[in-house]
């Protein structure tokens, strides 16, 4: 078939989905898992990197982003990362941590009803009451049945708790869109940002007779916590970042090394199309990364839009039936246009 199209739009069921041709690697799931199973990187740092990690290797950030990053470092602060959508703010994270061999990236999303709480840590006290419950049922009230589980597997860390446990090398955590947050979350956030501990209070009452319980990890392992308390000795790489959708807090500002990124330039977008789609990407799609850069002064689009158009007019040898300028007007219509 010659037709590119896989939905018709004739209300006629068919198995054509079974000719869509492998994904965009940005959005290969699979292979990205598949690619870093046996190693201690994030699966997704390959969808964010770019399978061929050329992002990290030929991206040539801007001198005041290296400078943020290595400020953040020697202070042992947080970077808030201030900039539009698709400019590269989540994605530093995994570059600090790939560059770094600091493993994994702990990611906490945050939407409007995040608490400091989620971040922290998770006490589940109803499945911990309802297995007790069920134990009991099942042993009839004998007193030499089994006890249920410890409370230790009825609490799990958040990814802000897992990054503060004590550990020779840092974590980075990513604190992806804190502008999303409700107005007490920047302010919550002070004393642990500040401080690098907190407390399990259900561990703490405990302390004296369970003075090391064993719990869950974000990643899903078993740690020790002493005391009911986590309390970091080598402070976490944390990104904070936001689409500059609402101002934060003196104090929190004060405490965080600052960054506004800048839509890619010329070098950093050609790197880009590189590490996702090769040279290949970069010298057949040259008119649409000038379109790109020649964009209307204030004119708001993300760098995977042009991704998305590129792959779609390149890698699909029946998508050439759209003309590029189809395509471009379909997938790079600008972010900040209002209807």
């Amino acid at each position: 078939m010659n037709d590119w199209r896989i939905y018709r739009g004739v209300g006629q069921p068919h198995d054509g989905v079974r000719r869509l041709p492998a994904p965009p690697p940005w959005r290969d799931f699979t292979a990205s898992r598949e690619d870093t199973r046996s190693g201690p990187e994030d699966p997704s740092s390959a969808r964010r990197l770019g399978v061929r990690r050329r992002l990290v290797e030929n991206y040539a950030p801007r001198p005041a982003e290296v400078d943020a990053v290595n400020a953040a470092l020697y202070l042992r602060r947080p970077l808030l990362v201030t900039g539009n959508p698709g400019t590269g703010k989540s994605t530093l994270a995994y570059s600090i941590a790939h560059e770094l061999g600091l493993g994994k990236v702990l990611r906490w999303p945050i939407v409007s009803r995040t608490g400091l709480q989620d971040g922290l840590y998770r006490y589940d006290a109803i499945g911990r009451l309802q297995d007790v419950q069920l134990e009991r049922a099942r042993s009839g009230n004998d007193p030499a049945a089994p006890a249920p589980s410890g409370i230790g597997s009825y609490i799990r860390l958040g990814p802000l708790g897992t990054a503060l446990l004590p550990a020779e090398r840092p974590r980075v955590l990513l604190i992806d869109e804190l502008d999303k947050s409700d107005l007490d979350l920047p302010n919550d956030l002070l004393n642990t940002l500040e401080e690098g501990e907190f407390s399990i209070h259900e561990l703490e009452r405990l302390a004296d007779r369970e003075p090391v319980v064993e719990v869950l990890t974000h990643d899903g392992d078993r740690v020790p916590v002493h005391g009911g308390r986590v309390a970091c000795t080598a402070f976490p790489v944390i990104v904070l970042t936001s689409n500059g959708e609402r101002d934060f807090p003196a104090p929190l500002l004060r405490r965080c090394v600052q960054l506004e990124l800048d839509p890619p330039g010329e070098e950093q977008l050609t790197a880009m199309v590189e590490a996702h789609l090769g040279e290949r990407g970069v010298a057949a799609g040259g008119d649409l990364i000038r379109r790109f850069l020649e964009r209307e002064p204030g004119e708001v689009l993300a760098a995977d839009q042009l991704l998305n158009a590129l792959f779609l007019t390149q890698h699909d040898p029946h998508a050439q039936s759209l003309t590029r300028e189809r395509i471009a007007e379909m997938l790079m219509q600008p972010l900040d246009r209002t209807r």
